[in-house]
């Protein structure tokens, strides 16, 4: 039994050799293909099995046993079908090779535990493998092992305990292994691949020096700066192989200073000339230390700033051309963070705010800054009292896109046009637009003018009709809105062409000035609407008024013309004298046109010139039906 154990434990430790040996090549055989690289693994572990089964056991019959089985079946599990078929084939060789009775059996046994190895390469293909996965592979083999040996009657009572159990478990012992040390090993790898992909696909120059300055790794970049077609030419080299000689005694000097004090360099800026160019280099350089703390070498990352620089420069320059065109535009500029604080503002604005220019300078919060506004009440916009939730309002209202003009109390106004950034920041632009208001207010003066000018009749003075008519539409709405009465005078002058003819055109033009003047004198509410209608004839709207006052407006009207004693020598009254039509719309009526209270006043004006004139006639239905019978023409 003693011999049996040693035997395997030998077959174990070849089992072990054969996985150091894949693990020293596991780097070389990376940079293969993946198919390449399974078949590197099968080969390798099926030379592993060769070397087992020289080592192996006699049972009986010609029939051996030994380790083969755990390299098999851990070809099958982590190389797949590739790796597996390659490390059977070899096996199957080498006992196809060495003969003896049970050379059959043998073959069908590796044929079986590669099987087992394959099987358990499809149940976790989807997945990574993990360490239960290996204990479940080590398991099924060693089921597989005493299976296929109780039924091929290799093994007895005696056998199965003295040279069975202990292959068994040395095999599965010598599958744990091998798991353990295949996943650790692909670990470190994919660490190393991390790392490597950082050193060498990073677009900074990266390296590592010992302690003598030497180079023991560099990244791609800094090989292909200085002009070698791969990183490791470069190794063992120092800088004075690589740059001029005062260059690399700074160099050296500096790192040697590193190594000695383990003061790190940090940000380094280096302006150099590569031929016709200049570039800026940004370095750092950090002590690597041992585990007693010891300093043995240093790592150093140098990143080409050049480019940066170049826009740091653009910005700068931008910066500055942009301070001295806020400093020269006449408009006042402001920037006010999300906060309300006061992130930036030009003279010009503090110049538009002389009163609160000491509360607006950066850094002040722009509550500060309307208290100080209501203070020294510059605005004339502030309510009496600025209250603290006054000043909260406008804070909150800060923060939008909008255009307000606001009136200062020595007479200037501004213009305030905010706009939000991205980030919520407030833009605020401030114009004077003092003359523009100016300009603003005399053409709504000169409007004003115009339009009283284009509603006035030149020779009266009062209102032409044009803005009669519009007046009329509107009082008669309101009247049916409000269901309030509204009167209509039309007032014709008697005789008017005979005074003309006599007297001349003149005398004429003062005669309608005076009538007008008497019916200014009478009528004197602001609601009321005096106008020249045509020629000599006259219109007063009186809102608001039944028939009764407006026909005791019309007899004041009358009297008032009579007491002028205007000579009228073609007149029978041997004075001026003027007939009057009085038309009504009362409350409750329903709707009624502007034509048709017109005429209605027509109406009655003719009945006041056929029944003798200088007299008034007020419009009723009978009235009308009766002259609509007659059917006279009438003459004025």
């Amino acid at each position: 039994m003693s011999t049996t154990w040693q035997i395997l434990t030998g077959n174990l430790a070849v089992v072990a050799l054969v996985m150091s040996l894949w693990a020293h090549f596991y780097y070389r055989f990376r940079d293969l293909s993946a198919l390449q690289s399974r078949v590197a693994f099968g080969l390798t572990m099926g030379l592993g099995a060769i070397a087992s089964m020289l080592l192996s056991i006699p049972v009986n019959s010609g029939a051996f046993i030994d380790l083969r089985s755990s390299l098999i079946a851990i070809s099958g599990l982590f190389g797949g079908p590739v790796a597996a078929i390659a490390t059977m084939a070899v096996a199957g060789a080498f006992r196809i090779f060495s003969g003896g009775a049970g050379t059959i059996n043998g073959i069908t046994g590796i044929l079986l535990i590669g099987a087992v190895g394959l099987a358990a390469h499809i149940v976790v293909q989807n997945r990574k493998i993990g360490i239960i996965d290996v204990v479940l592979l080590a398991a099924a083999v060693c089921v597989t092992l005493v299976g296929s040996l109780i039924l091929l009657s290799y093994a007895d009572g005696q056998t199965l305990t003295t040279i069975v159990a202990p292959a068994v478990f040395l095999n599965s012992c010598a599958i744990i292994i091998s798991g353990l040390v295949l996943l650790q090993f692909e670990r470190i790898a994919l660490e190393r691949d991390l790392l490597t992909a950082a050193l060498t696909q990073t677009s900074d120059y990266h390296y590592v020096k010992n302690s003598q300055s030497q180079f023991v790794i560099v990244n791609r970049n800094v090989a292909e700066h200085h002009h070698f077609s791969s990183p490791a030419e470069m190794i063992g080299l120092t800088d004075f192989q690589l740059a001029t000689q005062r260059r690399a005694e700074i160099l050296f000097a500096e790192e040697q200073e590193l190594v000695r004090s383990g003061k790190p360099v940090i940000d380094k800026i280096e302006q150099l000339r590569e031929g016709e160019q200049e570039r800026c280099y940004s370095t750092s350089k950090f002590p690597l230390r041992d585990g007693k703390g010891e300093t043995i070498g240093l790592a150093g990352a140098t990143r080409d700033i050049t480019e940066q620089r170049r826009v740091e420069h653009e910005l700068t320059e931008s910066r500055n051309l942009l301070s001295h065109a806020m400093a020269g535009m006449s408009d006042g500029f402001a920037m006010f963070g999300p906060d309300g604080t006061l992130l930036f503002c030009n003279e010009q604005y503090r110049c538009l705010f002389p009163l609160s220019a000491p509360a607006r300078i950066p850094g002040a919060n722009i509550k500060d800054i309307l208290r100080k506004v209501a203070e020294t009440e510059e605005r004339r916009d502030l309510p009496k009292e600025v209250t603290d939730d006054w000043i909260d309002n406008a804070v909150a209202h800060l923060h939008q896109d909008k255009d307000e003009e606001i009136d200062l109390c020595d007479g200037r106004w501004l213009s305030l046009r905010t706009r939000l950034t991205t980030d919520g920041k407030a833009l605020v632009v401030v114009s004077d637009i003092t003359a523009m208001k100016q300009a603003e207010h005399s053409l709504r003066e000169l409007a004003e003018q115009m339009k009283s000018l284009a509603e006035t009749d030149a020779l009266t003075g009062i209102v032409n009709r044009r803005a009669f008519d519009q007046a009329i539409v509107i009082e008669l709405a309101r009247s049916t809105r409000n269901r309030t009465p509204l009167s209509l005078l039309l007032i014709d002058v008697d005789r008017f062409k005979a005074y003309n003819d006599t007297y001349g055109h003149v005398a004429g033009d003062e005669g309608l000035k005076a009538v007008s003047d008497c019916l200014r004198q009478v009528v004197k509410r602001r609601t009321d609407v005096v106008a020249r209608f045509g020629g000599e004839e006259f219109v007063v709207l009186l809102p608001e008024t039944d028939e009764g006052a407006a026909q005791a407006l019309a007899r004041k009207f009358l009297t008032g013309l009579r007491a002028l004693e205007i000579p009228h020598a073609g007149s029978e009254f041997r004075y001026v004298t003027a007939s009057v039509g009085v038309s009504t719309k009362l409350s409750s009526s329903s709707e009624l046109v502007s034509s048709e209270l017109i005429k209605r006043a027509d109406d009655a004006l003719y009945d006041a010139k056929r029944n003798g004139r200088n007299q008034i006639s007020t419009w009723s239905a009978q009235k009308c039906d009766g002259r609509r019978q007659k059917g006279p023409s009438r003459s004025r």
